[in-house]
């Protein structure tokens, strides 16, 4: 089963668009747990055991783990999902982006040492620096599109050539996604959830890519908006359906850290599954 049947299935099972985010910040665990960093793998899977009913995804940020000396809790997280909820693919955020040989290093990091099924990438090296992910046909690659933080505009934003007329960059790498970089059907874009006009835009432009949406939450980031502006299942005036890629909506910290107490996992049950009933009801 390859990354993009995985998140079919996962969308149908669980109901669900919600992809919960872990970024385990030792700083911010429960007061039993608080700045120990050798518990971080006991926090995320006790989120992963209270969620995975209710997600299409999880989405670990490497940084979260590696600042921490924590990789190999990161693994140890990885074969828990794998092993108590195989039906929920994993994107290891990573956004990683150089070229050759040590992209082909990345890869075997993500893809073998993690066991990851999805992972982000910065596609502003260009196409040899996608390539060697695409060497595995069954995973999935998501490109930094048009991200969620301000300082995006600062490249993202721009015109090609600053002419009027011309594609924005982020425009642009929409469509090389769509086309002609997209050789086995694997790539998804990162889109903010902070620019819903711009959710929109990409859509029109790689209607049978995933997108990975960042920003609802703690970035503020409107769900409601974020759903409308990317989701295409609907009836047409024909009687045909007009159907787009799967939309995967990412929150982090407002799931994580929904209680500092002990039942921290059992509030993170509760604020995933009012966001994912939330996300569900626009698509009805």
């Amino acid at each position: 089963m390859n990354f993009s049947d995985m998140l079919q299935r996962a969308e149908r099972q669980n109901q669900s668009l919600l992809c919960v985010g872990l970024d385990p910040d030792p700083k911010r665990f429960p007061a039993h747990m608080t700045n120990d960093a050798s518990r971080i793998y006991d926090f995320c899977a006790a989120i992963v055991d209270a969620t995975a009913d209710l997600v299409i995804a999880f989405k670990p940020q490497i940084a979260y783990f590696a600042a921490h000396r924590a990789e190999a809790q990161l693994e140890q997280l990885m074969a828990h999902i794998r092993r108590t909820a195989p039906q929920v693919p994993v994107i290891l955020d990573a956004k990683r982006g150089d070229i050759g040989s040590t992209a082909e290093q990345y890869a075997i990091e993500a893809f073998e040492r993690y066991g990851a099924d999805a992972v982000t990438l910065s596609p502003f090296m260009g196409f040899d620096s996608v390539q060697p992910y695409l060497e595995y046909h069954d995973k999935g690659a998501f490109l930094l599109c048009r991200t969620s933080n301000p300082g995006g505009d600062d490249f993202q934003n721009q015109r090609l050539a600053h002419v009027a007329g011309e594609p924005r960059l982020y425009e642009h790498i929409a469509q090389l996604a769509q086309g002609p970089w997209n050789l086995n059907g694997q790539l998804g874009l990162v889109v903010g959830a902070t620019y819903p006009a711009e959710i929109e835009r990409v859509r029109s432009l790689a209607p049978t890519l995933p997108l990975l949406i960042p920003g609802v939450g703690a970035q503020g980031g409107d769900a409601l908006a974020t759903v409308k502006a990317g989701w295409r299942n609907r009836a047409l005036a024909d009687g045909t359906l007009e159907t787009t890629g799967a939309i995967i909506v990412n929150s982090s910290r407002a799931i994580l850290y929904a209680s500092g107490g002990e039942d921290f996992a059992s509030a993170a049950r509760r604020e995933a599954l009012k966001t994912r009933d939330v996300l569900r009801a626009v698509c009805r």
